[in-house]
């Protein structure tokens, strides 16, 4: 079991779990005795199962609805049905601001990562009333609580993630299905490996996260700890939240201040 949790008998899916977050959470479900699916776009989805009992890799595109559709019905197929959904998948579209960032960008950060979880909690509600009841995850970010943390594009979606948990939390009441936002840091995965390899190539790994009084970055299976937590009967009375696991940067939200100038057009 991992650190007392124990998801015998339940269903959970993961989305963007060929790397990073998404990988350390199915694991770490599986440790716990979970059954789980698996699901990236990526073919490297199928190496996070590998040695895993009672589990799915699929690949698939989180922000298309049939996508999810095929999904969700993959669950239900192999497994029975669906306890848990994960929509833990996004793309971070660069540290583009207001006036760089086009319209195609916007779209495609917006469709996968504020869509993508709204077309998970449209399709896998139904399914998890229908077992009694569960628990709906959404990975936002600390760019969703107040600017600072990442481009207005990826930044927008996110906050609009958090709105998104709060409204489904109520649109879903006396469904026994909570629905909750966790918001990472800086944390390494796929979509900062960059940052975190430049960092080593230069010996500045000691840099990362500094900004956060814990002084360091965050590691994946922190983050999906945090996920095990509120999928579980422990959080049975968390709904609706967005919990910010980021070692206290977002306490202060220290950024470089930007000044609008000829340099924004």
């Amino acid at each position: 079991m991992s650190d007392g949790f124990d998801f015998t008998g339940k269903v959970a899916v993961v989305t963007g779990a060929a790397s990073g977050i998404g990988r350390a959470t199915v694991r770490a479900f599986a440790a716990a005795g979970a059954q789980v699916v698996a699901a990236d776009r990526a073919a490297a989805v199928h190496e996070t199962v590998v040695g895993l009992r009672d589990t799915l890799a699929v690949e698939m595109d989180a922000g298309d609805e049939g996508d999810i559709q095929r999904l969700v019905e993959a669950a239900c197929d192999r497994f029975g049905g669906i306890d848990i959904f994960y929509a833990n998948a996004g793309i971070s579209g660069g540290a583009a601001g207001i006036f760089d960032a086009d319209i195609a960008l916007w779209t495609e950060v917006l469709r996968v990562n504020l869509i993508g979880p709204a077309l998970a909690i449209k399709h896998a509600a139904p399914h998890i009333v229908q077992r009694g009841g569960g628990a709906i995850l959404c990975t936002a970010s600390v760019a969703g609580l107040r600017s600072g943390a990442g481009g207005t594009p990826y930044s927008a979606s996110k906050a609009g993630v958090i709105n998104l948990v709060q409204t489904a939390a109520q649109q879903l009441a006396t469904s026994c299905v909570r629905v909750n936002a966790i918001c990472p840091g800086l944390i390494e995965t796929g979509m900062t490996q960059r940052a975190f390899d430049h960092a080593r190539e230069r010996d500045k790994e000691d840099k990362l996260g500094q900004l956060n009084p814990l002084r360091r970055a965050g590691r994946p299976d922190e983050i999906a700890q945090v996920a095990l937590f509120l999928a579980s009967d422990a959080a049975s009375y968390v709904n609706g939240q967005a919990i910010a696991v980021d070692g206290g940067l977002s306490a202060s939200h220290p950024v470089t201040r930007q000044e609008f100038g000829r340099a924004a057009f």
